[in-house]
């Protein structure tokens, strides 16, 4: 696979070790910055790496931020893009097994380097559930003009409606 990779400034300090575990992992990486620990503007480098995925360019991503949240907000920005901030193995596989995340948000401040380096392995190596995941994903990458209306109406109501699960999902 080919990965995007970036970070702010303040998770520059880890950027190339993330970078050297993809490699050894034996995939290529596009590195989209940040080269230097020089104050920068954190959403520039997550909608970076959310264009690279979205469009093509890479299969996957990861960003790093002081504390995940910011730059995966950002990624999350672009179309396409399923940006999971994680700080712990399970929800780094849960991630990718049940959303499909194809951006991974790492904080360098929050994670100790073990950690950070068995969530990108983890991210990396767990495959997509699909099944009865695969619909749900569909509608965060479809939500909409017709989405959004039936949100505004379930605020409205106070109620959500028409969530069931379809039948043939639960199999």
């Amino acid at each position: 696979m080919r990965i995007a990779v970036a970070a702010d400034h303040a998770g520059f300090p880890v950027k190339a070790r993330v970078i050297d575990v993809v490699r050894s992992m034996g995939h290529e990486v596009l590195d989209l910055g940040t080269c230097d620990t020089t104050a920068v503007d954190y959403p520039d480098y997550g909608f970076a790496v959310g264009e690279a995925v979205a469009g093509g360019r890479c299969e996957r991503g990861i960003v790093v931020c002081g504390s995940s949240i910011g730059i995966a907000i950002a990624a999350n920005k672009v179309h396409g893009v399923r940006c999971a901030p994680v700080a712990e193995p399970l929800s780094a596989e849960l991630a990718r097994r049940h959303n499909d995340a194809n951006v991974l948000s790492l904080s360098e401040r929050l994670c100790g380097w073990e950690m950070l380096e068995r969530l990108v392995r983890v991210f990396l190596e767990t495959p997509f559930d699909g099944g009865r995941h695969t619909y749900r994903t569909a509608k965060l990458d479809n939500y909409g003009d017709l989405e959004r209306h039936k949100a505004l109406a379930d605020v409205e109501r106070g109620l959500v409606e028409g969530a069931e699960t379809p039948t043939q999902l639960l199999r």
